[in-house]
């Protein structure tokens, strides 16, 4: 069963070669274990998404620039993430902001190639005895 995304999930890109968190500001309102809750808008390079370490892609003009002056052999150079659109699909029963709320089986697309996936939701249950 998907679960609702919020603060501090973890992501992996398939071009990256580390993981990284998603960055959720509270503009929502909206709060799961006390961390702001995401919508498929939270898709934002630098505020949203944050790098993936160093980027394995061909399509990134800087790894396809440090390919070439390597002589053909694979460079990977910084992660600079390129997220344009918005995640996929959401869950759109579900509406955060106007927006549907995002989940842990939702994917975003780089434009350099990668897609972004969630390892963990970031929602944690606490256990009251």
């Amino acid at each position: 069963m998907p679960m609702q995304v919020c603060m501090g999930a973890t992501m992996m890109c398939s071009f990256g070669m580390a993981p990284s968190s998603l960055v959720v500001l509270p503009t929502n309102m909206v709060f799961t274990s006390e961390m702001p809750d995401a919508n498929i808008m939270d898709n934002i390079p630098l505020v949203n998404i944050m790098p993936f370490g160093m980027c394995m892609s061909p399509a990134n003009p800087m790894v396809a620039a440090a390919t070439a002056a390597a002589m053909g052999v694979l460079t990977p150079m910084p992660c600079i993430p390129a997220t344009v659109a918005p995640w996929v699909p959401g869950a759109p029963t579900v509406l955060l902001g106007e927006m549907p709320t995002l989940d842990d089986t939702s994917q975003l697309m780089c434009m350099w190639g990668g897609v972004i996936t969630f390892v963990d939701p970031g929602e944690v249950t606490v256990m009251v005895p």
